[in-house]
């Protein structure tokens, strides 16, 4: 019990810190490119930066330096192609190298420089790759081949000019970037984004990597509760042993000595053992990690293991800590153990007395607890306080924990009041009430098992029937366009001349500095860039959009957004603090304007703050560019001769034109794959909860059978007996079970109403699942019901001789 605790507690822990340390290795690699450490001019008239606009402001003596950035299919893989110009970049940039190294990356044939693990993309093994020259689309070449391992993956990167060539893109620029600071303020006709404003993929995603933290620290905690359980029980069976030892004149120092190496041994081949199942089981799950992080924050995480050696030490120290944590109890009682002491079933019944005493005491001081950190939380602005909501709900589950062993002592009691009359019915209580002890452990990590399942398993739930309604509300048109902004703008009046097509409904995006809000605190002055969101204010997009809250209604939201208001998302207005009525300042090509809000509105999945307005307003006012055209096209339409008119009027691909459904049914598996961690976490979580139910059961299935055995010898059936068991464990998981589904309930409202506007800066709406109650419920009964058969159907096989023999003893 105590090697498979271990195991268990080690394994799921290690996992999550190696998808951890995968995830923070590839945001390192990141960083490198500069997305986060670098400040970023954009022209103000919203055009597209080009090479003219370089060589001014170089002719000028700014220190600006150019990368151009796009994508490379290669079968069902894109890779992103970033070219630079390693000369002009910031001195502590070491892209591109130095020396020879950085000749050759500057003159043809050039250089494509890439991370290991991008090789297996290209098809080439990493002994073939230096030097290689991949054909990848369109039959183009690419530059030889170099490892560097800093890199991100799915990354190449090369010289600008090779960079031009293999993507075509004329004279157009993606960014101009400058070292932090360098520029005082923006050249006329250009905006400066400080790198301070701009999130790195590790802000983005530290609340995600929170919630698997958190979610295996409860898997580490239920595992030695496994390894506290098996401890107590060694300890009882080994202290006719100990004290003999005792008695023959070993120092109490030794003993405990002793003790201590043994639980190192065993710690140390624990901790081994679990080092080796984690890594296999977050090789399993970074995948979908991996597509999580891609599809909510567009942070490229790879998807073989990197570990560096903190990995290992970290995982040890906190496996060997939790060990000597659970061990302190039987470390100290082999200290000050009394040689003389009585081991009767009967003394240690008073001492569980006094220990449930402690329990309730500590459970009343973590309750008070609680309700200050409730208090604190209540005093927090809306979206602050993820570690007071965490240490609000561990303080709940570490406050039920320890009320739980004292509440089914207390109704043990009452049944034993209640079945006096019953002679076989009163000993089944007394008897599993004598077992409380050895069991309270393993009842204490089934409730934190059972609420934590109930709770994620209804957010989970929760967040999907949520998330797909406002996928049906938002995805009002039943065809989207899919193409360059260039060759949507013109696509326009086109599609608005075709008779098949009823309404055309663009959508654009765009970003602006966000001077000052005015709230109910009043006005505070900002300068920071927040994300634009056009839509196109057409009955079949308001009557289907969903809002959260607005002024003086929903139709009135509507109208003065079509006049001079915005909408912003729930994400912004927890940040800010921004509700219907406050205004905001926007600077626009024609100075600093105030919007007043008119509603907010719910944006899940999107980790940053946005501004909704009217896709005209937006294009016109602000320089924007069309993003997408949604299409409503009459019944008798030919959706496949309209592909093929866009092909050949527009040169897009006939994909380019998406339906509904397509892009509902891969928004939805993207889902499904965002969660599966959670699920995985969560349900090994309740196994190793019921695994110490089980091994608790077997260990002391020895003794349980001596008792029963004296019962059959005073007449009670064999068949009875072995139904006994059955009863009493199974009555002893439901009353738990029962006492975890409100435990259960108290952390989803936490985890949707606290923790993920802490976390996500959007509200969930609070749903319970009865049959997912139900479902977990039996299946911890089942689990308990297994646990208690196996003792059972030995006591069935037992001769009778075997049987007695037992009740002599």
């Amino acid at each position: 019990m105590l090697l498979l605790g271990l195991w268990v507690a080690s394994a799921l822990w290690s996992s999550v810190q190696a998808v951890n340390a995968t995830a923070k290795d590839s945001y390192a690699r990141a960083n490198a490119l500069f997305s986060a450490e670098v400040d970023q001019l954009t022209r103000r008239d919203g055009q597209s930066l080009t090479r003219d606009d370089y060589l001014t402001l170089r002719r000028a003596g700014l220190p600006v330096s150019p990368m151009l950035e796009g994508t490379l299919e290669i079968g069902e893989e894109r890779l992103t192609l970033i070219g630079i110009d390693p000369l002009t970049l910031p001195n502590d940039n070491a892209l591109g190298g130095n020396g020879d190294a950085l000749t050759a990356f500057l003159t043809p044939p050039w250089q494509t420089q890439l991370a290991p693990e991008t090789i297996d993309v290209l098809g080439l093994s990493r002994r073939q790759a230096p030097g290689a020259t991949p054909t990848v689309d369109n039959n183009q070449r690419l530059p030889p081949l170099t490892l560097r391992p800093e890199l991100p993956p799915n990354t190449l990167v090369m010289d600008i000019a090779a960079a031009a060539a293999l993507l075509d893109s004329d004279n157009t620029l993606s960014q101009l970037v400058t070292a932090p600071g360098a520029l005082t303020q923006p050249p006329d006709g250009y905006r400066l984004s400080r790198a301070a404003t701009l999130a790195s993929p590790e802000q983005l995603t530290d609340s995600f990597h929170l919630n698997l933290t958190a979610l295996a620290l409860l898997s580490l905690v239920v595992g030695l509760f496994i390894v506290q359980a098996a401890l107590g029980l060694a300890m009882e069976q080994r202290l006719t042993t100990l004290r003999t030892l005792r008695a023959l004149g070993v120092p109490a120092f030794t003993l405990t000595m002793a003790i201590l190496l043994e639980l190192l041994v065993f710690g140390l081949v624990g901790s081994a053992l679990g080092l080796a199942s984690g890594i296999w089981l977050a090789g399993q799950l970074l995948p979908d990690v991996a597509t999580t992080l891609s599809s909510l924050y567009q942070a490229d995480v790879q998807r073989s293991l990197v570990l560096p050696w903190h990995y290992w030490v970290g995982s040890l120290v906190i496996t060997l800590g939790g060990l000597l944590l659970a061990g302190s109890g039987v470390l100290w009682r082999a200290a000050r153990l009394e040689i003389l002491a009585l081991g009767q079933s009967q003394a240690w019944r008073l001492g569980y007395q006094r220990q449930l005493k402690r329990m309730t005491q500590g459970g009343a001081v973590v309750a008070v607890i609680a309700v200050g950190l409730a208090l604190w939380l209540s005093r927090l602005p809306s979206g602050q306080g993820v570690l007071v909501s965490f240490g609000f709900v561990a303080a709940l589950l570490l406050g039920s924990a320890l009320c739980l062993p004292p509440l089914i002592n207390g109704v043990l009691r009452l049944l034993q009041r209640l079945l006096h009359r019953r002679p076989l019915a009163h000993w089944a209580v007394a008897d599993i009430q004598l077992q409380l002890p050895r069991l309270s452990l393993a009842m204490m990590a089934l409730l934190i098992a059972l609420a934590t399942n109930l709770g994620v398993s209804s957010m989970v739930g929760g967040f999907r029937l949520t998330f797909l309604d406002w996928l049906d509300q938002r995805l009002a048109a039943p065809l989207y366009i899919n193409a360059s902004p260039s060759t949507l703008t013109p696509m326009l009046d086109w599609l608005d001349a075709q008779p098949d097509v009823d309404e055309t409904l663009p959508t654009a995006r765009g970003s602006v500095d966000l001077l000052a809000e005015k709230n109910a605190r009043g006005k505070e002055t900002t300068r920071e860039r927040i994300a634009l969101f056009g839509i196109t204010p057409a009955p079949t997009i308001t009557n289907r959009w969903p809002l959260l809250d607005t002024q003086t209604g929903r139709s009135a939201a509507w109208s003065a957004l079509s006049a001079r208001s915005v909408f912003i998302n729930e994400q912004m207005a927890v940040a800010k603090q921004l509700a219907p009525g406050d205004v905001v300042t926007l600077e626009t090509p024609q100075g600093a304007m105030p919007f007043e809000i008119a509603a907010v509105y719910p944006d899940y999945g999107n980790p940053r703050q946005q501004i909704l307005m009217p896709t005209d307003v937006l294009v016109q006012r602000f320089g924007g560019d069309i993003a997408s055209i949604g299409l409503v096209v009459n019944e008798s339409a030919d959706r496949q001769a309209l592909r093929q008119a866009l092909a050949d009027n527009f040169d897009v691909s006939p994909d380019a034109l998406v339906d509904q459904q397509e892009i509902k049914r891969l928004a939805t598996q993207i889902f499904e794959r965002t969660f599966t961690i959670t699920r995985a976490l969560n349900g090994l979580t309740l196994g190793v909860a019921a695994l110490a139910l089980f091994a608790t059961l077997l260990a002391q299935a020895r003794e349980r059978q001596r008792q029963l055995a004296s019962l059959w010898a005073l007449g009670v059936p064999r068949k009875t007996l072995t139904q006994l068991p059955l009863y009493q464990l199974g009555g002893l998981v439901l009353l738990t079970g029962v006492m975890a589904i409100p435990l259960g309930i108290a952390i989803t409202w936490t985890l949707v109403a606290i923790i993920n506007v802490a976390a996500f800066g959007w509200r969930l709406p609070l749903y319970l699942f009865p049959w997912d109650i139900f479902i977990t419920l039996l299946t911890a009964l089942g689990v308990a019901l297994a646990a208690a058969a196996l003792p059972s159907i030995q006591l069935w096989r037992s001769s009778p001789q075997a049987m007695l023999n037992k009740g002599v003893v």
